[in-house]
């Protein structure tokens, strides 16, 4: 383009949305699985006071919106 090669890249994130070279679904499977596995770290390392309804009202609000993809 205009004189300049353009670079081949294996991925890109645009709009949050990770386009690979393949095109397949990995990457951003990967990426949401670390998200919530790094909120469910928060989670365990500061509740101190845990019952079920709690843990489940964190888990549906803070988690599962990484997973639904």
């Amino acid at each position: 383009m205009c004189d300049q090669q353009l670079d081949e890249v294996e991925s890109e994130k645009v709009l949050g949305i990770i386009l690979s070279k393949d095109l397949k679904v990995a990457a951003k499977c990967n990426e949401a699985y670390t998200k919530a596995n790094r909120v469910l770290g928060l989670i365990s390392r500061t509740i101190k006071y845990r019952n079920v309804e709690s843990l489940t009202s964190l888990y549906k609000s803070l988690v599962r919106p990484h997973l639904q993809l």
